[in-house]
């Protein structure tokens, strides 16, 4: 099913393999100078959507000599698209799948991916599930080892969430909470996530997921192992690979990001400076790298 919001993308709504109903934005679909190139799909963090994107989509898809038709997706429990009532689906194996069935109801059988954190560590299983699905990769503050101490701070800040009276209350709530690590945003940038973050329900304003995605971090403390994602990462070697690390992040270590370097040796590295965990891809320094990249890819 198709719905047209206004002329910057259309909605798409579309079963997973097992009944749920999951959602997309497909931006410059179907503007034909975008055919000549491939599209992009990205992907977000965990509690987060397709919102995410919005500004950086609008901004491929208008790019006046290469433009760019970009989807952007909502993992079940998230934004748009259903909350499971089976709560163990809530795994990147799960979500995995819902990400090739999105591309295979989409028509999508190549394309560069955007994957912003657990974005990220899904594309790490792409990369073995169905590597040709992938033409080139962006990492935006992900990567094969995550730090716990991120972690546990992510946990914190969603399971202290509140429901908020007004956006302007939102948008206080998330500068206090991550105003430290971001310090390169503007007024317009906090604006802007608090949008893509929070929903309005009942005159109330109230994250946009289902809590039950917190659930698997309650169990965890500082002495919690992660798991060793490198044999994972060598499936990018034959691939186009970009790596963001935010400047301030509390999940990808610069030693992490420099072994990553070192393992993929064409990885172009990008650091996003006043911006932890995670980077605002449209900003224009970001933009700039991003869309170079994406350009050299044929």
């Amino acid at each position: 099913m198709t719905n047209t919001i206004g002329t910057s993308f259309e909605e798409r709504r579309f079963s997973a393999s097992d009944g749920l109903q999951l959602y997309a934005r497909d931006y410059g679909h179907d503007d034909p100078k975008t055919r000549g190139s491939l599209p992009i799909v990205c992907l977000p963090g965990l509690s987060r959507n397709s919102r995410d994107f919005h500004l950086l989509a609008t901004q491929l898809t208008r790019q006046p000599e290469r433009p760019r038709r970009v989807v952007t997706l909502d993992y079940r429990g998230r934004g748009c698209s259903s909350w499971d009532p089976d709560k163990s689906h809530y795994q990147l194996p799960v979500e995995a799948s819902d990400v090739l069935t999105a591309c295979a109801v989409l028509d999508i059988g190549r394309a560069i991916f955007i994957g912003t954190s657990r974005g990220g560590l899904i594309l790490h299983l792409l990369a073995a599930m169905r590597p040709a699905l992938l033409g080139g990769i962006v990492l935006n503050d992900i990567g094969p080892v995550i730090e716990i101490a991120g972690l546990l701070l992510i946990r914190q800040y969603l399971e202290a969430q509140q429901v908020l009276s007004s956006w302007e209350e939102a948008t206080e709530s998330l500068r206090c909470v991550h105003g430290t690590a971001f310090p390169a945003l503007d007024a317009a940038d906090w604006a802007d996530m608090t949008t893509a973050i929070f929903r309005e329900k009942d005159g109330k304003i109230i994250a946009d997921f289902d809590p039950a995605l917190i659930e698997p971090l309650r169990s965890m403390d500082a002495n919690t192992p992660m798991p060793d994602l490198w044999a994972l990462y060598d499936g990018f070697k034959t691939m186009p690979l970009m790596a963001i690390r935010g400047e301030n992040s509390s999940i990808l270590s610069p030693a992490t990001f420099a072994e990553m370097a070192l393992r993929h040796p064409d990885m172009t590295s990008v650091i996003a400076h006043g911006q932890g965990h995670a980077p605002l891809l449209h900003r224009p320094d970001l933009f700039a790298e991003i869309t170079a990249f994406i350009d050299g890819i044929s």
